[in-house]
């Protein structure tokens, strides 16, 4: 019997919201009870961190620059093997609910040819603008909107208990939850927990990458919290309702984020830096092979989630697609510790993150919204993440580790090439 599968996808949840990630912080109940049945990825990383281009990683399982969505506000291709083309040939019913970003269309509806292939459709291409935190609405696959009134989680999830509970169960359902939370509200600057929720958080921990750094955390992390507990007893009303309906023991729920939050300390934003408040994920899958509450402290990223979806559920993956089935690094002896992320909008950047290091080459001079890739880059950064866990001193120009820093240069020169990339040039830092 082919499994069901549920995609439960947060945007710009830190890994060290999670309780089983981080025990100060008591957010995720439910997340961390299907930890304790499933498996615990430790180490999880998007390769974009931007909303656009991480969700283009899922969809085709491939890097931004080889589908072409290195920044935000470039529509998907439609000739792209997508996921949901794939389950479709397989026999599954495939389901869309919630924030899309891969269409450049912001506010109006997203046509079905730009959908991705998916089957049952309810999502707006920028959630963000076409709702605010209360009230707003989606769009169904007849491009009509779905106005809601109440918490905007809340009530995504309750369309999704709706397609749920009426759909015919002849077929296996791939169900794509994609939510907007614990993203800041654009147009309010801020962000936006349901009432009631910030209260809970005026005195939780606050993660030492962000300590008297300057940022908007000091106001924002009670609410970002919020945002994030309530999303976990969403977590929880689907979780329930797969166990009334004997569903959940034939269903494989992945649960991960598109990228992390720096809270403005690494830059004028929220995200599009190298560091791991904005590139380290949580990651938890339950069911299937993922069971018996293990850990596993190998690097995974995004774009070995396509890949482990489809083999879980018996489909050949594509050789386009470059990540890795995660069924495999649950017994693996040798796994490729090396994890090439791509950075756009900010900067024409690429940065290399392996088990001790962090080391980051950058683009002077290119337009990082117009430029996917450069021919020259200039060291930028070096973190030693066993030494410095929280990234605060920064090594690039340090004597001591010009060794470190000749190798990484090979390695990422390597990493690029073997996605298609050019091998650069890159200048080593005086």
């Amino acid at each position: 019997m082919q499994p069901n599968i549920l995609v439960f996808f947060t945007d710009q949840q830190r890994w060290d919201t999670v309780g089983c990630y981080n025990p100060a912080v008591s957010t995720t109940p439910v997340l961390d009870r299907l930890a304790r049945e499933g498996v615990k990825f430790e180490n999880a990383f998007t390769v974009q961190p931007v909303c656009g281009p991480a969700r283009s990683c899922l969809q085709t399982g491939r890097y931004p620059t080889q589908n072409g969505c290195y920044r935000n506000n470039i529509a998907m291709r439609q000739d792209e093997v997508t996921l949901a083309k794939l389950f479709n040939q397989a026999g599954y019913d495939t389901a869309y609910i919630g924030k899309w970003h891969l269409a450049d269309l912001d506010e109006k509806p997203v046509p079905e040819a730009l959908r991705g292939g998916w089957q049952y459709w309810l999502a707006a291409d920028a959630l963000e603008h076409t709702s605010h935190p209360y009230g707003g609405h989606f769009f169904d696959n007849d491009n009509q909107p779905v106005h809601f009134d109440g918490y905007r989680v809340d009530d995504q999830t309750s369309f999704a208990l709706d397609y749920l509970q009426n759909r015919q169960r002849d077929n296996p359902f791939l169900l794509f939850l994609s939510y907007l939370e614990p993203h800041f509200q654009n147009d309010m600057a801020r962000f936006v927990a349901p009432d009631g929720y910030a209260e809970r958080f005026q005195t939780a921990s606050v993660p030492p990458d962000l300590i008297n750094r300057p940022g908007d955390w000091p106001q924002n992390l009670p609410d970002y919290y919020g945002m994030c507990q309530n999303l976990d007893e969403n977590l929880g009303r689907i979780v329930d309702y797969l166990k009334a309906s004997g569903e959940y023991d034939n269903t494989i729920i992945l649960f991960f984020s598109d990228h992390g939050c720096h809270f403005r300390t690494r830059n004028d934003e929220y995200k599009r830096s190298c560091h791991e408040s904005s590139i380290r994920i949580p990651c938890v899958v339950r069911g299937g092979p993922f069971s018996g509450g293990r850990t596993v402290e190998h690097l995974v990223t995004l774009l070995d989630i396509p890949a482990t979806m489809l083999s879980a559920a018996g489909i050949t993956v594509p050789e386009a697609m470059v990540g890795r089935d995660l069924q495999t690094a649950l017994n693996a002896e040798y796994w490729d510790e090396e994890v090439l992320i791509q950075i756009s909008e900010s900067e024409v950047g690429r940065a290399l993150r392996t088990t001790r290091w962090k080391y980051e080459i950058v683009a002077p001079g290119s337009d990082p919204w117009n430029e996917s890739a450069a021919m020259i880059y200039v060291e930028s950064q070096l973190y030693d993440l066993l030494n410095d866990p929280w990234e605060r001193q920064n090594l690039i120009a340090s004597p001591e580790h010009a060794r470190i820093r000749d190798k990484l240069r090979q390695d990422i020169g390597r990493k690029m090439t073997a996605i298609g990339e050019d091998l650069p040039v890159i200048i080593p830092v005086e």
